[in-house]
C-alpha cells in the first residue's frame, strides 16, 4: 500500500494553481471540470507519476473552521521535503512569500512554514 493522493483545503482553484506551480513548483496533473469546481491536482516535477496533491475546494460548511483553527493553532495542513530549508526559505521569501516560522532546527530536521495564500500553513521539512 502506498499513498496516491492527499488535498489540501484551498478558497480558490486559480489562486491555489498558480502559487502551487508558480511559486512552489509543482506542476498540474489532472484538470476535470466538476459543476462550479474542478478535480485539480498537482504533482512535484521530480516524481510526475508520484503523489498527487488534490486542491480541494473548501465549500463544506465544516472546512472554514477547520482551516481557520488549524492556523490560529499555528498547525501546517500538510508538509513537503526540501533538500534545503534555508535556500528554499530565501527563494520563497524573494517572491514574497510570507513565512509563520522561519527556518528553525529541531533535533534531525530542518522545517519552516508558510502561508499558501489559500487559507493553509504548509511545512517545508529537509531530514529525518
Amino acid at each position: 500500500m502506498r499513498i496516491h493522493l492527499s488535498s489540501v483545503f484551498v478558497d480558490d482553484q486559480d489562486k491555489a494553481l498558480r502559487f502551487y506551480t508558480d511559486v512552489l513548483g509543482f506542476v498540474k496533473k489532472h484538470e476535470v471540470p466538476l459543476g462550479a469546481d474542478r478535480w485539480l491536482t498537482v504533482v512535484s516535477p521530480e516524481d510526475p507519476e508520484g503523489t498527487q496533491l488534490l486542491l480541494e475546494p473548501d465549500g463544506h460548511p465544516a472546512v472554514k473552521p477547520y482551516k481557520e483553527a488549524l492556523v490560529k493553532d499555528g498547525i501546517p495542513a500538510a508538509s513537503f521535503a526540501v533538500d534545503d530549508v534555508a535556500a528554499e526559505f530565501a527563494r520563497l521569501s524573494g517572491l514574497g512569500v510570507r513565512f509563520a516560522q522561519e527556518p528553525r532546527e529541531m533535533g534531525p530536521v530542518t522545517t519552516a512554514v508558510l502561508d499558501d495564500t489559500c487559507g493553509n500553513l504548509i511545512q517545508i521539512v529537509h531530514g529525518g
